[in-house]
């Protein structure tokens, strides 16, 4: 705790700083009894109840981070979009993160669900979906987020918001409402296939759960990490 003299020698004030925040974490635990066989399984037991948890936002949301070639490392937040045999996440390829994974197909992820005290980490290597796949995908997607696919060139300088308002104007009149839009070329969907998946429960005293499934050939491993 840091205190702070304020003009008199006798007038002080608390200025603790936000990092220092403590709390304890005590809304569950983690037992090799109780988890599924396979890391797929388990996920989906713990993603529906954090779906269902009024104070999550998007349960869905997810930091991938990738890597160049060289390892300069880079993440940002996207939405899970499927888990099938992988976690499928949806992206421009000549995005920074497509560009790195063009050249380095491996991915972590990571999510966080706070009020759950949770966290399920993932490492695994990428490939890209199927043209069939994606193209299903992106004519769910609502009307005007296929338009902004084809206007966005992802992690690119743009002169102003401006700019692209003005493109999403003449859009909307060459695609109207009912229009079929185009897929472009370089929009599609990316699956990690991972070889590790962690499950990590907050616990008191910071002796937090961990429990990791790691691929060996055909089967998983399951294995506690100290916290």
């Amino acid at each position: 705790m840091a205190i702070a003299a304020l003009g008199r020698e006798d007038t002080f004030i608390n200025t603790m700083s936000p990092f220092d925040k403590r709390r304890d974490y005590s809304s569950g635990e983690l037992l090799e009894s109780d988890v599924a066989e396979d890391p797929f399984t388990q996920f989906r037991r713990w993603f529906d109840v954090a779906d269902a948890n009024e104070h999550i936002v998007e349960a869905g949301a997810m930091t991938v981070a990738t890597a160049t070639s060289d390892g300069m490392p880079s993440a940002r937040v996207v939405l899970l979009r499927n888990v099938d045999t992988g976690f499928v996440f949806f992206s421009n390829y000549a995005s920074r993160k497509g560009a790195e994974l063009e050249t380095n197909p491996h991915a972590a992820i990571v999510f966080h669900w706070a009020p759950l005290e949770q966290q399920v980490r993932i490492e695994g290597d990428v490939t890209l979906l199927s043209d069939k796949e994606s193209d299903a995908y992106f004519a769910s997607r609502p009307h005007k987020s296929r338009l902004g696919a084809l206007i966005s060139k992802q992690s690119t300088v743009i002169d102003s918001a401006e700019v692209l308002r003005s493109q999403l104007d003449e859009l909307e009149k060459q695609y109207p409402e009912d229009a079929v839009v185009p897929r472009p070329d370089n929009w599609g969907g990316y699956r990690v296939t991972p070889r590790t998946v962690e499950f990590w429960q907050g616990r008191s005293s910071r002796l937090h759960d961990r429990l990791r499934y790691r691929r060996d050939g055909d089967a998983w491993m399951l294995e506690r990490l100290a916290p």
